[in-house]
């Protein structure tokens, strides 16, 4: 079965949803596997929930909630939750730490939570990879002094290889798929989300660009916090497609 992933919120509008979605900055996606359905991340705002109504997708029937990192652009959303029922929610210690008292009781009150610094297979395939080790010596693995060790992501496993799904990489995107490779033990096939590259940083990105083809990587799909010269730079040397809200990605 193929692996289905829905852009709940990005910060634009695909073409093929522009008159019934809207976008704010942040990310979210439903993914929908055999084993089973994910809501990643969830944008600042209810907007979220409100694009995955126009794209007929009833978040009730999300197995798991799994948060990327504490960012707001990425767990605000949550506040306004509509489950029907305690869901999982997966995440990094360090996110009750770190987001604001009625976040943390939210998440308390209403999920079942699961935290761990460890990576975790939480359904047959699919890995919440936990803590990122820091091994690529040109990704700075932070963000604006904040060490991000709550920056996480999902991999799973399917016949041609792994998925990536990232919500922005302040753990270095190629840190990332190191971890998740060594977690699951397969290739890389297709890295989804936020990158957070910019021109700022051309060694970095010169080195990303050649860690995927090192990777021979087929699928690659940066979004989010990747600037425009940076997704032309991406588009150049792997054909890739910048996805936005409303899009569908089937792999």
């Amino acid at each position: 079965m193929e692996t289905k992933i829905t852009i709940l919120c990005e910060n634009e509008t695909s073409k093929r949803a522009a008159r019934f979605c809207r976008s704010e900055w942040g990310f979210s996606a439903f993914v929908e596997t055999e084993q089973a359905n994910i809501l990643f991340d969830t944008g600042h705002t209810s907007l979220y929930k409100q694009n995955a109504n126009a794209l007929d997708i009833d978040l009730n029937r999300s197995d798991f909630v799994v948060l990327s990192h504490h960012h707001w652009d990425h767990t605000s959303g949550m506040l306004s939750h509509e489950f029907k029922e305690k869901k999982k929610l997966i995440l990094h210690p360090h996110i009750l730490d770190k987001v604001s008292e009625e976040k943390a009781h939210i998440f308390n009150r209403d999920f079942e939570v699961i935290s761990t610094e460890a990576s975790l297979e939480f359904t047959s395939g699919i890995f919440y990879l936990g803590q990122i080790p820091r091994e690529m010596s040109f990704e700075k693995g932070e963000h604006k002094g904040d060490s991000m060790l709550d920056d996480s992501a999902i991999a799973i496993k399917t016949e041609k290889g792994l998925i990536v799904l990232t919500g922005c990489s302040h753990a270095g995107i190629c840190n990332i798929c190191e971890h998740a490779r060594k977690v699951t033990g397969q290739n890389l096939y297709a890295v989804v989300g936020g990158f957070h590259l910019t021109q700022k940083n051309q060694a970095t990105v010169r080195k990303t660009i050649e860690y995927f083809k090192s990777q021979k990587i087929e699928h690659i799909y940066p979004m989010h916090c990747v600037d425009f010269p940076t997704l032309v730079r991406f588009h150049s040397e792997f054909n890739s497609i910048k996805y936005a809200t409303g899009d569908v990605i089937k792999l």
